[in-house]
């Protein structure tokens, strides 16, 4: 099997100078600079973002991308990023080019209380989203995940981040055997799932509005918890769970996605300590305090 081609500067920038012939060039064309690590996203001047297909399995999911919002845009009160072109840059491999959504990356910017409002806003039009409708598109159904079997393999995972200083295993033994049983997903309450709500999808003003939602091409039917658990690493378990509450999720999916966010933080950082994976270390630490953060609901509730 032939290997997939690399995007290069000079790739993205003869396609860039195809798809915007209105753009006044440099000597070289357009200016265009990498924002993944990968080659699959650039910037494009100061209004685009050129997003491309490194494999089939993810032009795929780029085609289906691009449905999905056009899906969801009525139902979400922050910006979607546009289309303005899409096509293939090599054959079988898909591309689209992006309208830039304005603001700064979640990663870099703190959400305020009313970009929490904003967050619950987006949970709230997702969940109004038709199950059927999105299912036509294409948007596949993913079952809920075992919070037990999760909870083993974090508690495992604990026990080495114990040895390295990294995390007292004691606190996932907080969420036991029982407890997980009574946080199982519901399988009738599936929803449209964004299933990568993390900081680096958010799009936050300077003043902490939530202003835009990136990244759909991981889009599912399935469980909401899992998008809870997503803003409890991404802005802090507190205000994942006032957003989620604010959406009119009641304890048992915030519990449930606060646990979710707290298992995968742990094995994600395990995994690297481990040298399995790309994500800096400090990333994952931060990633990691953002979900053990304390909530009310835990001392208020028997699950």
């Amino acid at each position: 099997m032939s290997q997939a081609p690399r995007p290069t500067e000079d790739t993205v920038r003869r396609l860039a100078r195809t798809l915007l012939q209105d753009v006044p060039d440099g000597p070289g064309g357009p200016e265009v600079r990498p924002a993944s690590a990968t080659g699959a996203t650039w910037r494009v001047g100061t209004r685009h973002v050129l997003r491309l297909a490194l494999d089939p399995e993810a032009a795929v999911r780029r085609r289906r991308e691009l449905r999905v919002r056009d899906l969801v845009r009525p139902y979400l009160p922050v910006a979607v990023p546009g289309s303005v072109a899409h096509g293939e840059w090599a054959p079988g491999l898909g591309y689209t080019l992006d309208t830039l959504v304005p603001g700064g990356s979640g990663e870099r910017r703190d959400v305020s209380a009313v970009g929490e409002a904003d967050l619950a806003a987006v949970l709230t039009g997702l969940h109004a989203v038709p199950v059927r409708q999105a299912e036509s598109l294409g948007v596949p159904r993913r079952a809920p995940r075992s919070l037990e079997a999760l909870r083993g393999a974090a508690a495992r995972a604990a026990e080495r981040l114990a040895a390295a200083d990294e995390l007292d295993p004691a606190r996932v033994h907080q969420l036991t055997p029982a407890a997980a049983a009574q946080l199982g997903a519901q399988t009738s309450a599936a929803v449209l799932v964004h299933h990568a709500l993390t900081a680096d999808h958010l799009v936050v003003s300077a003043e902490g509005r939530v202003r835009g939602v990136l990244g759909w091409d991981e889009a599912v039917l399935g469980d909401p918890a899992e998008d809870i658990a997503g803003l409890a690493v991404a802005v802090g378990s507190p205000a994942a769970v006032r957003a989620a509450t604010l959406a009119g999720y009641g304890p048992r999916p915030c519990l449930r996605g606060l646990w979710l966010a707290r298992c995968d933080a742990v094995l994600r950082l395990g995994a690297a300590l481990a040298g399995q994976g790309s994500t800096p270390l400090p990333l994952l630490r931060d990633r990691l305090h953002h979900a053990w953060e304390a909530i009310l609901l835990e001392r208020v509730t028997d699950l």
